[in-house]
């Protein structure tokens, strides 16, 4: 690890005046700065919460979640992949499984997540050994254990995502200055998930719920949020993961189950606290600025602000949907691209989730919305359209916060770990299944698909699940890693985009080609702006699975958009340049190489095996 970044933040503290309240993500900002040793610090209520802050201030940014972190690292499954061509040394290497040691994408937020670690660290040293802590007076004792609570999980969280990127990552747990050596080797990373998933033990009993702090919004860890985390790596620590060159499992795999069951179980239990938001759509418009979120279904968001690169996010801008630089709007979006299988793994008449989760539009130079073809269709959850900057300004930041946690993935994780631990899914299980469902069905309840009632047949279906419900939110590269399953669904997903390619099977019906026609952008909700596609021959949601006219040639007034002519087998599978994983390696490439600059600083740690 770089000497410079640690030392940097060895006993030094930034302190600011904060803003707090609902609607104000400027309390996560850093003014004026002015530096305190720690015996100051922590012996001022004000000054503490600054401290917290700027271990927050960790996850903003370009190499936190507002850009690397968020958009790059979590691609490629049989969601999203990265747009462009490949090359080893930027973010295209990282989605096609080829990036390099060098690679200033993966060593810019690796730094950053240690920088992360360390503010942690100085701040579980001092608060419980400050004054206030033990001898202040009930109210201060409450608010600094609420603080201490907040670090601990922050921590938990900056080395998770060390873990399921690099593995056994070193890993300490006191502030740099009382370490035995700032370069410790590689640490075994189950014993690190043992270590913070005590820790957040520790810390949902620090913390109140939602309720009791709701001047923090959704932006600071609150008992809830906790929980999910811990149910998170929980089950993370309980699923495969590379060994050498081996993918394995713990033999004590349910224990880490049975602690994801009782966290869920207890948020579930909890619904005044946290609930399903009525509409999947709103969820990801309350990132974007106003709130839709009542039930409060986002139960951490990593804030966005202060149009920077430092602390605000790149969302709506770098992916999401594709605005032309010409158009009122001005450029954003099409960084991210949708597998073109994905869009078929949706109902195509009955599941909301398709049309916001995937970006089917673009928006042309004169502001209007056609199609894309099916090879460059973009994420949908993040758009520029959903913000209050709709400008054609040359900026690419907008205030977007990154959805960590949400209800909906408790929901999930409660019934995959029911399945797992009772060998068949309970009642209850069922129904946070299809709760989901319903959601995502909205105005087609009934029609839901049928539910399972075996282990596997279930724990199949939660797979599916999930992926349609958390498409372009990094998890589900990391769900088939934990389940064993990404190289069988990378190509399982090849197999079927060699079906599409052929019109075979599930994609018989599938068009080569649609005629389209420019049309207003209504901004309206994202299954109506689908609907209302002026596409030849019909609605859309049947000319998606309709022959047509099976030709190049445009009807008069409309324009050829390639579909099924749009994937070839060397555009999304042969190519060296774009096709889909193209150098994943079972057994090696499910982990990233550590930093060049990491392992020259830290002779101590060992590269990850195969690199």
């Amino acid at each position: 690890m770089n000497n410079k970044f640690i030392k940097s933040a060895l006993m030094v503290m930034t302190i600011a005046a904060v803003c707090i309240n609902t609607s104000c993500k400027k309390y996560l900002d850093v003014q004026s700065p002015s530096t305190s040793s720690p015996d100051v610090v922590f012996e001022n209520v004000d000054n503490t919460n600054a401290a917290i802050i700027g271990v927050y201030n960790r996850l903003c940014g370009d190499n936190g979640y507002g850009s690397r972190i968020s958009t790059l690292f979590g691609v490629t499954a049989d969601d999203f992949k990265t747009s462009g061509s490949y090359s080893s040394s930027d973010r295209r290497g990282i989605s096609m499984y080829g990036a390099s040691s060098d690679n200033t994408d993966l060593t810019n937020p690796f730094l950053q997540l240690y920088q992360g670690v360390e503010r942690a660290n100085i701040c579980i040293k001092y608060i419980p050994a400050s004054k206030l802590y033990s001898n202040g007076s009930e109210a201060e004792k409450t608010i600094m254990k609420r603080y201490l609570g907040e670090a601990l999980t922050l921590r938990a969280q900056f080395l998770h995502e060390l873990i399921r990127n690099w593995g056994d990552v070193p890993a300490s747990f006191v502030p740099a200055a009382d370490a035995e050596t700032l370069y410790g080797p590689n640490a075994d990373r189950n014993q690190t998930y043992d270590k913070i998933i005590a820790d957040l033990k520790t810390a949902e009993d620090l913390v109140p719920w939602r309720s009791g702090i709701t001047e923090y919004g959704s932006f600071r860890f609150t008992k809830g949020a906790i929980k999910a985390l811990r149910a998170r790596l929980a089950l993370a620590r309980g699923g495969y993961y590379l060994k050498g060159n081996q993918n394995v499992r713990s033999s004590d795999y349910l224990t880490y189950y049975k602690i994801a069951f009782d966290e869920c179980l207890d948020i579930m239990n909890n619904r005044a606290e946290h609930s399903l938001n009525p509409s999947f759509e709103n969820v990801f418009k309350t990132l974007h600025g106003t709130r839709f979120d009542n039930a409060h279904e986002l139960m951490f968001e990593v804030a966005a602000f202060g149009s920077n690169a430092a602390t605000d996010s790149k969302l709506g801008y770098y992916n999401g949907v594709r605005f032309n630089s010409a158009s009122t709007y001005g450029s954003g979006g099409g960084g991210m691209n949708a597998i073109p299988t994905y869009f078929y793994e949706f109902d195509v008449t009955k599941d909301s989730r398709r049309d916001v989760t995937i970006g089917v539009f673009e928006i042309t130079a004169s502001s209007k919305k056609i199609i894309n073809t099916l090879f460059n269709m973009t994420d949908g959850k993040f758009r520029k359209s959903w913000t209050n900057v709709n400008g054609s300004s040359a900026a690419q930041t907008f205030g977007v916060n990154w959805p960590m946690i949400r209800f909906a993935d408790v929901l999930l994780m409660y019934a995959e770990a029911d399945n797992e631990i009772n060998s068949a899914p309970s009642a209850t299980a069922v129904s946070a299944l299809q709760e989901v469902q319903k959601r995502a069905y909205l105005g087609f309840e009934t029609q839901i698909p049928a539910t399972p009632a075996t282990k596997t047949d279930f724990f199949n279906a939660i797979v599916k699940e999930r992926l349609l419900e958390f498409g372009g939110e990094a998890i589900r590269k990391y769900d088939l890693i934990r389940w064993n399953l990404l190289g069988t669904k990378l190509e399982e997903t090849r197999g079927k985009i060699r079906a599409l390619i052929a019109g075979t099977g599930a994609y018989a019906g599938v068009p080569d080609y649609v005629y389209a026609k420019e049309g207003n952008y209504l901004l309206g909700t994202s299954v109506n702006e689908v609907a209302t596609l002026d596409l030849f021959g019909g609605t859309p949601n049947n000319v998606f699975v309709s022959p047509g006219l099976g030709v190049s040639s445009a009807p008069a007034g409309y324009t050829t958009k390639n579909w099924r002519k749009a994937v070839t087998e060397e555009n999304s599978i042969t190519s060296t340049a774009t096709g889909i994983a193209f150098y994943f390696e079972a057994n090696k490439k499910e982990l990233f190489p550590y930093p060049k600059t990491a392992l020259i600083e830290n002779t101590k740690m060992v590269q990850n095996f195969g690199y």
